[in-house]
């Protein structure tokens, strides 16, 4: 299981903007997906959103989701176990 917590803070530390610190945890998500297909590692838990999260701005909500079904879309269904 892997909680993904810190991308925001660490987006507004690197890159000034907490959107691209979830857009830069995503990739690393979307990395380790590809490897855990690739060992054939039939089942993986995210913890991707509790409830705090929903009192984040609308924007950014939106766009948290709007990340993970784009990551969604990208894996290729032949590539799902």
């Amino acid at each position: 299981a892997i909680i993904m917590d810190g991308n925001g803070r660490w987006g507004l530390k690197h890159k000034n903007s907490r959107n691209e610190g979830h857009k830069a945890g995503l990739s690393t998500i979307e990395n380790i997906l590809k490897e855990t297909i690739r060992q054939k590692i039939k089942f993986i838990t995210l913890y991707t959103f509790s409830t705090e999260n929903w009192s984040r701005p609308q924007k950014e909500i939106k766009y948290l989701f709007k990340l993970l079904l784009n990551l969604k879309h990208k894996l290729k269904p032949s590539e799902l176990p």
